[in-house]
């Protein structure tokens, strides 16, 4: 039986299609992964090689996975040789070990039965990791072997893929009757997008983790459905957010959002690294200090320090004559502006696309450890963060798993940075003051609310649409006591 893969073919590099082992590379390039297992002395010849395919597996892709050995029921094991960032290995493994539970959403609803089932959403057992309820441990004849090898670029991982060459032996071979191949089909979560202007979102929030709550909501409300090179996906273009108050948030808090603290700690760190590894085609902290000969971000710092109002210290991670010829290894992360306002060090940060379930926030943490880098030396507190994404999105595969974490999501009053306004009524006029604190910024007068609210938005006296809606019922409220004489309150 010759591997055939039902997805991602173009993505996998495929050996032997006759072999029976697969080699995921988690987050590792495959061909790094490929020349280590060749400097260890494996096979790869495609006419004797045991290996039938190597491909990677991110925080997404665990379903077509799933579906890909269940349409190649030949492959017997499983070795997993490259760096584990997001998880996928352990969601992999519980898949096998404990199955699957009912996890009801009222979020989620998928489009269609397929081959006569109802499609559920469910969970790993002992993860949060959300999948359909098509592919279940019970449908494979038999369960591949999992063998973790390590991180391709140790020199313990290449003995131990030697070590497991020397001692394999394949299991004895099954009639091609007794292990059909089964084609699961992939569902899709139904869901259409609201109109909007796409390119004039803008979130404000205090800290990452409520900027990336209302990030999910904003994409999987307004996105555009796109057909990328990747997959189909919801789109965004130019999404602006700004984090006022960015802070290293509580672990639980961040455990209930699925993310790893002392993970959220490496990345800080490996952020601020000029070193790249082997298995990499980039890394931030590389472009940043390394990759163009000189450490820019240290040249930042010291225009900072030699002018505290300079509005030079920008930097870019782009490389034109690198990035617009190769395929792909081109940075996410391409620009980043830093400037002293009111008092404190703000970041600007620039992301041509963005993953939001699973980059978005590590990306954030990382900018702040570049803001803590830069700020500590001048002496400032850390201010706003602004992250403009030219492109972010959400797999439409993925977004049941973006709706079951917004399923919990209530409103939440928050203050208008515009200020406030009180309203009374003053003789034959309704008095709307703008205030901010104690102090009086301007007065509106007038006998009736549309005039006023005509008014207000002229002078974009609002931001917020909450706050809006509320003046709306007051001066409305205003209007009415003024015309029958009775007397008026604010609420």
């Amino acid at each position: 039986m010759n591997f055939i893969p039902l997805y991602f073919g173009d993505k996998l590099t495929i050996i032997n299609p006759t072999g029976t082992i697969g080699v995921l590379t988690l987050w590792s390039r495959v061909e790094y992964v490929v020349d280590r297992f060749r400097q260890a002395g494996v096979d790869l010849d495609p006419a004797t090689s045991p290996i039938a395919v190597f491909g990677t597996l991110y925080g997404n892709g665990l379903r077509e996975l799933l579906r890909n050995l269940l349409y190649n029921p030949q492959i017997q094991t499983l070795l997993v040789c490259g760096r584990n960032r997001s998880g996928s290995l352990e969601d992999l493994q519980a898949f096998f070990r404990h199955g699957l539970e009912e996890a009801d959403s009222p979020f989620i609803a998928y489009e269609a039965e397929a081959q006569g089932q109802e499609v559920q959403t469910c969970r790993i057992k002992g993860t949060n990791r959300l999948i359909d309820n098509l592919v279940r441990p019970e449908l494979f004849l038999a369960v591949p072997e999992i063998h973790i090898l390590g991180e391709p670029k140790d020199d313990a991982t290449l003995q131990r893929v030697q070590d497991f060459f020397h001692h394999w032996q394949p299991r004895p071979a099954t009639p091609p009757g007794d292990r059909p191949r089964r084609h699961i089909p992939l569902p899709r979560v139904q869901v259409s997008h609201f109109p909007s202007i796409p390119q004039a979102h803008t979130v404000v929030r205090e800290t990452p983790l409520e900027a990336w709550e209302e990030i999910l909501f904003v994409i999987s409300r307004f996105g555009h459905p796109v057909q990328l090179a990747k997959g189909e996906r919801l789109e965004l273009p130019n999404l602006k957010v700004v984090i006022t108050q960015p802070v290293f948030e509580a672990e639980a808090d961040l455990q209930k959002f699925h993310f790893d603290p002392e993970h959220l700690r490496r990345y800080q760190r490996d952020f601020l690294r000029g070193e790249m590894g082997a298995d990499e085609t980039y890394s931030y902290g590389h472009r940043l200090r390394t990759y163009f000969g000189a450490d820019n971000l240290a040249a930042v710092l010291a225009r900072l320090q030699a002018d505290p109002e300079d509005r030079k210290a920008y930097l870019t991670l782009w490389d034109n004559r690198r990035d617009l010829q190769v395929p792909r290894g081109q940075p996410c992360f391409v620009s980043l502006f830093c400037r002293r306002y009111d008092g404190a060090l703000t970041v600007n940060a620039t992301f041509r696309t963005h993953n939001a379930l699973d980059a978005w926030l590590p990306n954030v943490y990382g900018l702040m450890a570049v803001q803590e880098f830069l700020a500590a030396p001048l002496g400032l507190p850390a201010g706003p963060i602004t992250v403009v994404s030219h492109s972010i999105s959400i797999d439409r595969k993925e977004l049941d798993r973006a709706l079951a974490l917004l399923s919990h999501r209530t409103f939440r009053l928050r203050e208008d940075p515009c200020g406030y306004f009180r309203l009374s009524l003053d003789g034959n006029d309704i008095l709307v003051e703008h205030r901010h604190g104690d102090v009086t910024l301007k007065e509106y007068r007038g006998t009736k609310a549309v005039h006023l609210q005509q008014q207000l938005a002229r002078d974009l006296a609002l931001s917020d649409l909450n706050h809006a809606l509320y003046l709306g019922r007051q001066l409305a409220r205003a209007e009415e006591c003024l015309r029958t004489g009775r007397d008026f309150e604010q609420e």
